[in-house]
């Protein structure tokens, strides 16, 4: 009897606590973490319907790393991009210091190279030779070839390193290389690369490589940073080479995967002083993971001749900040178009901002057209994806679902004369929980090289109209709604 009543006050107990819990969380969420407003009303409807679960998830899910101090750097080498970013900016507003080749870019999109000097120190860098990879096969080529010909260091963090033929196949190299005494240094997502552990980069470190995961559990099976990951995709080698794009590395990546097939997705090998921008956010990623801050000597940035002109402002972005750098540069990209906007993005799920900007680009005489793939990896995020595509063909988007395996690709082209290639997605995620780079280039040859890429693509689509989205059935509408009420936290 003793048992039962005090199995009965226990209970009352929980069942009394638990909403007391959750309505605690639920007011720091709207008082403290100042987060987005959708976002509150999506956690405050999750811990309002799902008490314990929500109150789990929050505690997984829910951090703010806005207030927290992510990131170090040694003194000199910030004042050094602070400094350059700053006569840079000055420079963009002096007409005297205005060539006749800048004067387009400067006039069109001059407020936008500020925008990212002012907020991301994402200074210009004129002297860029830039290739473009479409394929897997084009992208491990040519990075397995850099860094056998590395002579001094190997830098490379990857959001996810699969243990596979691909996989196993770098490690085998950089354990060469770091024997031959070259600098070696990984950094890998802790989440993404869920399935590798430190013993697969064993022989690396005692070859002398060093390996950190980013962000790490200090509990087995628990992250409670599970919702930050590092999603960048970037290769230093030897300072003077830099690749950035959507491709991670594993088998999938040449399209091996038996779901997905082929794997259609866009990277860039990038030789000139851009590479500098690169070799810094890899260091600041380095410090971040290893908790110590390391110097950089001068042979981390060596001179860099080349006969390259393309312009090009490096942007990361990440939840330690309260600007959504990436995000702010598309939409500020999406104003400027007078002509055309050609976007590609395995994941749609935006918010009233983006989807604002395009809706006006659009009924404003813009030829917005976005390639979105037929197939799912997430199935939640797709549905929610193609419901937001859906709403923007009534303002005359073009939307275009690609057929021939996965489209993974992160690029957005304006008016033929800049585009940007990187590891964002157009989704909340992206924009405001992962730590992401982008590229963005101020050259109409290569922006018409990856509006040609877009353009071929197109023999492998087919269009998603209206009648399409009208005809969908009641279950899919259903589907829709509820995935478009948990986007915030997609």
């Amino acid at each position: 009897m003793v048992d039962a009543i005090s199995g009965f006050l226990n209970w009352e107990t929980g069942a009394t606590v638990l909403p007391l819990l959750d309505l605690v969380f639920a007011l720091a969420i709207v008082f403290l973490e100042r987060r987005n407003v959708s976002t509150t009303w999506a956690w405050i409807l999750v811990m309002a319907f799902l008490p314990v679960v929500g109150f789990i998830l929050y505690l997984f899910l829910g951090q703010n790393l806005a207030r927290k101090r992510v990131y170090k750097m040694e003194r000199y080498m910030a004042e050094r991009f602070q400094t350059l970013a700053r006569d840079q900016a000055r420079l963009l507003s002096d007409p005297d210091h205005r060539d006749r080749e800048a004067s387009v870019y400067l006039h069109d999109f001059g407020s936008l190279m500020h925008l990212n000097l002012q907020s991301n120190f994402s200074f210009l860098s004129r002297n860029n030779e830039v290739r473009v990879f479409t394929t897997g096969k084009e992208k491990f080529d040519h990075l397995f070839q850099a860094i056998a010909e590395a002579r001094e260091h190997i830098h490379l963090l990857y959001y996810m390193i699969k243990k596979d033929r691909v996989g196993t196949a770098l490690l085998n190299l950089l354990e060469k290389k770091a024997r031959e005494g070259v600098e070696v240094r990984i950094i890998y997502d802790h989440v993404g690369s869920g399935g590798l552990s430190k013993k697969a980069f064993r022989k690396v470190t005692r070859a002398g490589g060093e390996v950190r995961p980013f962000f790490p559990s200090r509990i087995p099976y628990l992250n409670l940073r599970i919702n930050y990951r590092n999603h960048r995709k970037i290769a230093v080698i030897d300072g003077k080479i830099g690749f950035i794009g959507g491709f991670n590395i594993g088998d999938e990546y040449l399209g091996l995967d038996p779901k997905l097939g082929f794997w259609r997705d866009t990277h860039l090998a990038v030789e000139g002083n851009a590479v500098y921008r690169l070799q810094a956010q890899f260091f600041l990623d380095w410090n971040a993971a290893s908790n110590q801050e390391i110097e950089l000597p001068d042979r981390y940035f060596p001179d860099i001749e080349t006969s390259g002109q393309t312009t090009i402002q490096i942007v990361s972005s990440g939840p330690h900040s309260n600007l959504a750098h990436i995000k702010n540069a598309y939409l500020k990209l999406i104003y400027a178009a007078k002509e055309s906007i050609y976007l590609q993005t395995p994941y749609f799920v935006p918010d009233d901002d983006v989807m604002n900007a395009l809706r006006i680009a659009a009924l404003s005489g813009v030829d917005v057209r976005i390639m979105f793939p037929r197939k799912a990896d997430h199935w939640i995020v797709h549905i929610a994806s193609l419901s937001y595509l859906g709403e923007l063909l009534e303002a005359g988007v073009t939307c275009h679902l690609y057929e021939n395996g996965f489209l993974h690709a992160k690029t957005i082209v304006v008016d033929g004369a800049v585009g940007v290639v990187g590891t964002c997605n157009i989704d909340h995620r992206s924009f405001h929980l992962n730590f992401e780079i982008g590229a963005f280039l101020y050259d109409k040859l290569e922006a018409e090289k990856l509006k040609q890429i877009f353009e071929a693509d197109l023999a492998s689509c087919s269009t998603f109209t209206f009648q399409d989205y009208a005809a969908r059935s009641p279950l899919s509408k259903f589907g829709e709604s509820l995935a478009r009420l948990l986007s915030p936290l997609l």
